[in-house]
């Protein structure tokens, strides 16, 4: 059976002297199903919204109000390194094995973790960049200052020195107060590169990042804290600060109108959502934080200021359920990937070690373990690894007997 896992991080003093909890610890390792525990966790943390990462063999963790990050071992389950920056951090997120992170001066930094490569950008936000996320091909960077600018992956990442300084794509500026969390789908179509932008000014943006277009904006009674697209990018779910939690789905049946698609209104009217999601709200537990999807859209996971996290089930719309309460204040969860386990999808390299940022060095060495097998495969390779005779196999032996039978003919025309 396929289990579950995530990771939730922790804010702030201790709220009691709950001696039932583990003294110092940040971070914790849950799995969700088959059976709810607490798998590992890690002490000396104190991590604020947005700034956990985690890879499949490292959580990288920015402490609050600090310019560094400490980075946990997930394979050795203890502190690796603790990473030091020029400025503070405000946010981060991964892209593969490069750790992006979002600053209070406005700049953006991407960390090379397997060679030690820093790459720097100007401050191109005029205030604290306060989200960050990334696709196969983009960044995308929100900010106090009301803007979401859109960045390319390659040419931040590109090894050519160039003359001009990094320049994001385009920006996005229609809010009109600060930036409180983004989301992206993950397709690299062009036609449905999907964000969503939520803002202090109570309203949620949904994107197409490619182009620039704004498809739809949706109102809220009060200003949104945390927001999540669902995995297939049917819908959101949004929590705000009067402590409810609001659905909006994007693609609608029956007698309601989709915000999206060729059903939809104009992309200039606004939506209100006014009806919270959910049976019953959580008595005492506050607003959320923080709140993560599981990958099959199925759980979504809410973490509270009063250590609370909570599990809500989307499909059915039950009222939700407390997994545990950590006695501090739940900043993040993220959802382990559970398709890196696969042995069909296993990675080429595993950063199992990483390097601290360096950026004095101009020439660099990729330290990684390898993962599979690089050299090409040999003809008894496929045939043993193929079920009966491989596709290759047979066609070459077509191929043959074409050929004698070619042969053969051309000799009775003789």
């Amino acid at each position: 059976m396929l289990s579950e896992e995530f990771v939730s991080a922790i804010c702030g003093a201790p709220l009691s002297s709950n001696t039932s909890i583990t003294k110092d610890v940040g971070i914790y390792g849950h799995t969700l199903s088959p059976t709810y525990s607490v798998k590992y966790n890690f002490k000396k943390s104190s991590a604020p919204v947005n700034c956990v990462a985690v890879s499949d063999t490292h959580v990288y963790a920015a402490q609050e109000n600090k310019a560094y990050v400490h980075v946990y071992s997930r394979i050795r389950g203890n502190q690796e390194a603790f990473v030091a920056f020029p400025e503070r951090i405000r946010c981060l997120t991964l892209a593969g094995d490069v750790l992006i992170l979002g600053t209070a001066e406005g700049r953006l930094m991407l960390w090379e973790t397997s060679t030690g490569r820093l790459v720097s950008t100007p401050a191109r936000h005029v205030q604290a960049v306060s989200c960050v996320v990334a696709t196969p091909f983009h960044v995308l960077t929100g900010s106090d200052d009301s803007d979401i600018h859109v960045w390319s992956l390659s040419s931040l990442l590109e090894l050519t020195p160039s003359s001009a300084e990094h320049e994001p794509e385009r920006s996005l500026s229609n809010h009109r107060a600060a930036i409180t969390a983004l989301s992206v789908n993950a397709s690299v179509s062009y036609d449905t590169n999907l964000a969503v932008s939520a803002s202090k000014d109570k309203s949620c943006i949904i994107w197409n990042y490619q182009t620039g277009d704004a498809l739809r904006t949706l109102l809220f009674p009060s200003f949104p804290l945390c927001m999540s697209l669902d995995p297939a990018a049917r819908a959101i779910i949004v929590g705000c600060e009067d402590s409810s939690l609001y659905m909006a789905e994007f693609f609608k049946g029956g007698d309601s109108k989709a915000l999206l698609g060729a059903q939809s209104e104009d992309a200039a009217t606004v939506m209100q959502i006014s009806q919270p999601f959910g049976a019953t709200q959580p008595t005492g537990a506050g607003p959320a934080s923080c709140l993560a999807f599981s990958y099959d859209g199925t759980t979504l996971l809410t973490g509270h200021p009063k250590g609370q996290i909570m599990k809500w089930d989307v499909v059915d719309n039950k009222a939700p359920v407390e997994l545990t309460n950590l006695n501090a204040a739940v900043t993040n969860l993220v959802f382990v990937s559970p398709f890196e386990a696969k042995a069909g999808n296993k990675k080429a390299t595993k950063t199992s070690t990483i390097v601290k940022p360096n950026q004095a060095e101009r020439a660099y060495t990729v330290t990684t373990q390898l993962e599979a097998d690089l050299r090409s495969q040999t003809r008894v390779d496929e045939l043993v690894n193929s079920t009966g005779f491989s596709q290759q196999a047979l066609e070459n032996a077509i191929a043959a007997f074409q050929e004698a039978l070619a042969e053969k003919e051309s000799e009775k025309k003789e």
